[in-house]
């Protein structure tokens, strides 16, 4: 096995073929996330993003994308806000996970939603959750009658305010991919303030994150796109959602919608309304990331995914030195996501303390 590590922009014609030829033949490598064009845009936006071209005889077998820093400390590439991870390879191909880093030149990585059938990595997970799948196979309808037999009260609560908005302030329309770069920055403004009034760290507070989301907006091809999703009310935006699709997967990254509306849960109305455009489009399955703590994800889901958190080290002096610094602060994490009370503690205190930033900035 031979591996060599290229910046991402260094990618051929070639290498990006093969890559997507993998994730045609392995359809749970399909996510967006995964694809080329996802890696070389986070190229052009991050100094450290590499990838590892892993290869057997005459070409290619597998592609590792990741972020290195400093002390020989790697993480997924994007982790910051990556909801798919891991190595992008060929049928059958088998990796030693301390062999790949040793040919990146890593000592640790970092991982956070790593895709299944990844045996190399497993070892090193110490968290598994499950990402929310809508499934959209079978149409959209076949997927409203399943979520009516699942989750009856919510269809029909959603279903009612989507008629009373219709009635309270003008017909409903929506668009699935959207271009308009003001409602994109629209989207963007809901969403900090979203960040800011639950006391979250805003992911449009770092300019690489919004130079990325206007790189990836910009690409619409067969394979890829990161399209805008917007809902309307008598031709106002109320929600809107912006994400990543594959020729076949359709990952959920920034949904929000104006508090204005909020009595209506149009996020919801545009969540049924974006399965049913993506279904249309031949999308096969909508990825809404993971579920932990959200009840309208679970609402929603036809089936989880697991996606796993953990760390790969090898047996060197950096690596010791990063399990210090990490260890510790990744037990007390695990804990409170599996303490369901404490989770709860925890997102209160972060709602209350994000209310009293919002007030603060307000005045």
């Amino acid at each position: 096995m031979r591996i060599d590590v290229i910046r991402p922009e260094e990618l051929g014609t070639a290498e990006v073929t093969a890559w997507r030829a993998m994730q045609r033949a392995t359809p749970h490598l399909a996510n967006p996330f995964l694809s080329p064009d996802f890696v070389i845009a986070m190229g052009e936006v991050s100094t450290g993003a590499r990838v590892a071209v892993i290869s057997e005889g005459s070409g290619p077998v597998g592609f590792f994308p990741f972020e290195r820093h400093s002390g020989g400390v790697g993480t997924a590439l994007g982790a910051w806000v990556s909801l798919c991870q891991g190595v992008v390879h060929a049928p059958g191909a088998e990796f030693g996970a301390q062999a790949l880093l040793r040919g990146c030149g890593l000592h640790v990585w970092e991982f956070g939603c790593m895709v299944a059938g990844q045996p190399w990595f497993q070892p090193f997970e110490v968290l598994r959750q499950e990402a929310v799948v809508l499934d959209l196979a079978d149409g959209y309808p076949a997927y409203l009658e399943g979520l009516r037999e699942r989750s009856p009260k919510f269809l029909k609560s959603t279903l009612y305010k989507e008629r009373k908005l219709g009635r309270d302030a003008g017909e409903l329309t929506f668009d699935f991919a959207v271009r308009d770069e003001e409602q994109f920055r629209l989207l963007r403004r809901w969403k900090s303030e979203q960040y800011l009034r639950m006391g979250r760290p805003d992911r449009f507070g770092r300019p690489w994150v919004v130079e990325l989301a206007e790189r990836l907006h910009a690409i619409d091809t067969a394979d890829f796109a990161g399209p805008l999703s917007m809902l309307y009310c008598d031709g106002r935006p109320v929600a809107g959602h912006f994400g990543l699709r594959s020729d076949t997967t359709l990952v959920g990254w920034f949904p929000a919608y104006d508090p204005a509306f909020a009595r209506y849960s149009p996020g919801l109305i545009q969540h049924l309304r974006m399965a049913e455009a993506a279904a249309a489009a031949g999308i096969r399955s909508m990825d809404l990331g993971v579920g932990t703590g959200s009840e309208y994800k679970e609402a929603l889901r036809s089936r989880g995914e697991p996606v796993t958190e953990g760390c790969v080290r090898r047996r060197s002096a950096g690596a010791a030195a990063h399990w210090l610094r990490s260890a510790p602060v990744r037990r007390v994490r695990q804990f409170i996501l599996d303490t369901p009370a404490l989770y709860g503690a925890a997102d209160r205190a972060m709602k209350r303390y994000g209310g009293l930033r919002t007030r603060m900035r307000t005045r």
